[in-house]
């Protein structure tokens, strides 16, 4: 499985936000992610912004081993 990850820089804001966050559930990830957008950014929870949020969505690159 390959985990996810959403980086705050990456989201224009003016506080200039630097949080950065993984899980290996993309419905994890998004859930923590709207929580972080709502109470930290002020944002309304919404279809729209789920749906920008998950767009940003990346994988992580697999490690060597």
């Amino acid at each position: 499985m390959t985990r996810k990850f959403i980086d705050c820089r990456e989201y224009p804001s003016e506080m200039n936000c630097t949080v950065f966050m993984s899980a290996d559930s993309e419905d994890e990830l998004l859930e923590a992610a709207v929580q972080h957008a709502v109470s930290v950014h002020g944002h309304t929870d919404t279809p729209e912004l789920r749906k920008t949020l998950r767009a940003m969505f990346k994988a992580e690159a697999k490690m060597a081993a």
